[in-house]
């Protein structure tokens, strides 16, 4: 029989991997409960229409990206390339945005199919933050703060805040008709996926990683020549805010975002620690998006961060290991394997972390897996002890005595530990 084996690009996260999971995932979470910034959980399965609506049909993700099928309904289904359009989707549906500007972050696997690497999986994982409702220039820039804060707080080094405006949506259309112009007369020198780009999302040209493009975009109009007076004031005090915050940034007039629904301020935050594959963090505004979906006019500002990249890099950072239990339970013998049982069970209710050993083995074997455990103290407990009505304390990290305690009184050998 063949054996059965995930898909490429679909990777098993095992026990040994998830501590730093749950690292980036409890950071973030407590970022977002300081700046007061709520949960919200969509589904993985949306109509297509959504994301050809939200994100643009003339974009990669939608036309070569995205995992489509016909549910038995003959409706088309997408699992989700993205987050923010199945976010904006959810506000309107459930009458949010009435309710008065939203402060959200969303967490889950999304979907693409590309080429898997390393950082990046067709199943991947992102953490997103949405401000809807947000026009002000200020709230570019807390949402930045952010995830800057978050970034470094993990303790991710090398950070760059890459920097852009994309102007409104008038002063895109004008610069379109200037950059559509010039690489017309420079389509010999684009390389294939550039000119496929040329007709349907041409901005997107300026994000190639082709060399020889990238030679030739030197001498292209840039987005800032095109910028009406109140956009490039507008980008002044983003970047004015920033530096009243301390956080550093470049400017990057060659960085677009991907999809379709960008407007004014745009961002990555790369860390040189990645390589080529350097984006930890993207986002920007999307003023047109909300309205672009069925809702009312409501400007909007964003990002996500990538799951796989950041533990890539903390990773390299720290090779952390599980959290150690503060007590191994050694047990032997039928009586007192039930006992242990109950005894596990109390000591957890209090708030302690307790692995119970269930091997049966001999004391021995068990001491020598309690000692891999990390746990600081075993609790012994055999059929002599349960006749006797108490458990042991064993220190595994000192040279501290053997204590005993009464089975029935748990709470003495939990003052003790914790003294």
């Amino acid at each position: 029989m063949e054996k059965l084996q995930s898909l490429r690009g679909m990777v098993d996260l095992l026990p040994e991997q998830t501590a730093l999971w749950q690292q980036v995932e409890a950071v973030a979470r407590e970022q977002f409960r300081r700046a007061g910034v709520q949960e919200i959980r969509t589904p993985i399965l949306e109509v297509t229409e959504l994301f050809c609506r939200g994100i643009g049909e003339a974009t990669d993700v939608v036309g070569k990206e995205m995992y489509t099928f016909l549910d038995r309904g003959e409706r088309s289904c997408t699992l989700r390339p993205e987050g923010t359009a199945s976010v904006v989707r959810a506000a309107i549906q459930h009458g949010l945005l009435s309710q008065g500007a939203q402060r959200l972050w969303y967490g889950g696997p999304m979907f693409r199919y590309e080429r898997p690497q390393a950082g990046r999986q067709r199943e991947f994982h992102q953490i997103g933050l949405e401000f809807l409702g947000f026009a002000d220039a200020r709230s570019d820039v807390e949402a930045i703060s952010i995830a800057w804060d978050l970034l470094t707080q993990l303790g991710i080094e090398g950070l760059v805040l890459e920097l852009n405006t994309l102007g409104s949506a008038s002063d895109r259309a004008c610069y379109r008709e200037q950059l559509v112009a010039f690489l017309q007369t420079h389509r010999d020198q684009l390389d294939p996926d550039s000119q496929d780009r040329l007709e349907r999302n041409p901005l997107r040209i300026l994000d190639s990683k082709n060399p020889a493009t990238q030679e030739m975009l030197a001498g292209a109009p840039t987005l800032a020549d095109a910028l009406s007076e109140e956009s490039r004031e507008r980008f002044e005090q983003v970047k004015r805010a920033l530096r009243a915050l301390e956080i550093p940034f470049s400017l990057n007039p060659r960085l677009v975002r991907g999809l379709d629904y960008y407007s004014h301020t745009a961002f990555e935050i790369t860390s040189n620690q990645l390589g080529a594959q350097a984006t930890v963090c993207g986002g920007g505004r999307y003023d047109g998006l909300v309205e672009q979906l069925g809702g009312p006019s409501t400007p909007a500002v964003g990002w996500a961060l990538g799951m796989e990249r950041l533990v890539l890099l903390l990773s390299k950072l720290d090779a952390s290991q599980p959290a150690a239990p503060d007590l191994y339970l050694v047990n032997r013998g039928l009586v007192a394997e039930a006992e242990a049982l109950v005894l596990a069970r109390r000591f957890r209710l209090a708030g302690m972390a307790v692995e119970l050993d269930s091997s049966g083995s001999a004391f021995g074997k068990q001491f020598k897996r309690a000692d891999r455990s990390g746990a600081a103290w075993a609790a012994v407990l055999g059929e002599e002890e349960v006749e006797r009505g108490v458990v042991r304390l064993k220190s595994l990290r000192s040279e501290q005595p053997e204590q005993e305690f009464s089975l029935a009184d748990e709470q003495a050998v939990i003052t003790y530990l914790r003294t």
